[in-house]
């Protein structure tokens, strides 16, 4: 196996890759939503009139000699070639700072040295059990899911359609029984029945019941619609969910939790990514990922309206015209202060960026705005004065109204072992959100 590490957010030679060059052709300017087509498990889903879907989400883009990678973290596969995306403020031999927004995300168990397993697929397997939780949680949010199914009967009630090849072979002799069919809408259903096997699956490891307990309300929920079910039905179910994927824009949830739950039931048979020339793998959106954990720290400070979750969209103009998501928008509405998460060094954003903040600012009478991004110790805020005169006049001077701050939240890059990152993480995560409540 040919493996390559390299950080998020950072350049690398070209060279560097030549140890993985098919996997890297397979990969090199490409978006997440690319790669989401050809089968790669991107977390979370893409959405694709989302605002952060650029060439920022992309892996690996070409700049002349080198190699820049973007907002992304994960693991990637193609034959025997192995790519593993750390965050750039990860150490020689441990990522505590992945490790960290996992957990504070997703509640992820503690096992994000993608390199301590010697079988990697088995890695990247058990990244999907541990996603499981999310998907069902958020899926059922929109309730069971319900569709039209045909069940077969043979009684004396006959209410549908007649099998009559079915009712000489069960009722011959008549003895008052008739084979038919009908259509119900029912919650015990392919797609219900996979998510109940892939609870049992589940089930069945070392860890799984502490992974479930996470979800128990749902899980009842799912095993109480699901009297259908038989262990010796997996592969049938698997291959009805193969045939008919949830493509309905109102059940996307559903759609997402299917996808997973047949990657993690045809792990067994298949592996992950089974054939030479297919591309696989897990890679997490670490731009979603700085967002919530930032949502996490602020939300008593801050509205968080989710543009890849179409939560509390905004409009820049009348007549529903100009739809915007701010990440940050102020609770205090007196004095209005407008955030934005970037998961980018201090030195990347600019730019569009500032246009884009300008604007929120404008659209909801803000005059402070704020990027709020994760930076090495020993960097200071950067404020920034919006100017005001023009060039043309000469009278170009620095308002003293309107500013935008780039604020960084001190990730340590030294730390021991992963309680004493904890232990960091929380002084400073004090540190950065003393200042909003000034």
């Amino acid at each position: 196996m040919r493996l390559l590490r390299i950080k998020d957010n950072s350049p690398q030679k070209k060279d560097a890759f030549s140890q993985i060059k098919k996997l890297t052709g397979k990969i090199a300017d490409k978006t997440l939503e690319q790669l989401e087509r050809e089968g790669v498990f991107v977390f979370p889903e893409t959405i694709k009139n989302a605002e952060d879907i650029t060439e920022d989400q992309m892996i690996l883009q070409s700049v002349n000699d080198s190699y820049r990678s973007g907002n992304v973290m994960g693991f990637l596969g193609y034959g025997d070639e192995r790519l593993i995306i750390e965050s750039r403020f990860g150490g020689d031999e441990e990522d505590y700072f992945f490790q960290y927004l996992l957990d504070r995300v997703l509640d992820f168990p503690n096992i994000v040295d993608l390199e301590s397993d010697a079988n990697q697929d088995n890695r990247l397997f058990n990244f999907l059990l541990f996603l499981f939780p999310y998907y069902l949680k958020t899926a059922m949010r929109k309730s069971l899911f319900k569709k039209y199914i045909r069940r077969r009967y043979n009684d004396g009630n006959a209410k549908g359609t007649i099998d009559i090849a079915r009712h000489i072979e069960k009722n011959t002799p008549f003895v008052g029984n008739v084979a038919y069919s009908q259509r119900e809408f029912s919650y015990d259903n392919s797609l219900m029945e996979l998510v109940r096997h892939t609870i049992e699956f589940i089930k069945r490891k070392p860890y799984g019941n502490n992974l479930l307990v996470k979800v128990k309300d749902e899980v009842k929920l799912v095993i109480d619609a699901t009297p259908g079910y038989e262990l010796y039905d997996r592969q049938k179910i698997i291959e009805q969910n193969k045939k008919n994927a949830i493509r309905h824009a109102y059940f996307r949830e559903y759609f997402a939790l299917q996808k997973l739950c047949l990657l993690i039931l045809q792990h067994q048979k298949h592996q992950i990514g089974s054939g030479s020339r297919q591309i696989y793998g897990i890679l997490f959106d670490g731009a979603w990922l700085w967002e919530e954990y930032i949502n996490l720290l602020t939300e008593d400070t801050f509205y968080h309206p989710m543009n890849k979750g179409g939560k509390s969209a905004q409009r820049l103009f009348d007549g529903n015209i100009g739809l915007i998501y701010p990440d940050f928008i102020s609770r205090n509405s007196e004095v209005r202060i407008i955030a934005d998460a970037k998961y980018k060094p201090i030195d990347n954003i600019g730019n569009r960026d500032y246009l884009q903040v300008l604007a929120y600012m404008f659209r909801f009478d803000a005059k402070i705005g704020y990027y709020l991004y994760p930076k090495e110790e020993g960097f200071d805020d950067l404020k920034l004065w919006m100017n005001r005169g023009s060039t043309y006049e000469a009278n170009v001077m620095p308002r003293d109204d309107i500013s935008i701050t780039k604020h960084g939240l001190k990730i340590p890059v030294d730390a021991p072992d992963y309680a004493g990152f904890v232990a960091k993480m929380k002084i400073f995560e004090q540190e950065f959100t003393s200042v909003f409540s000034v």
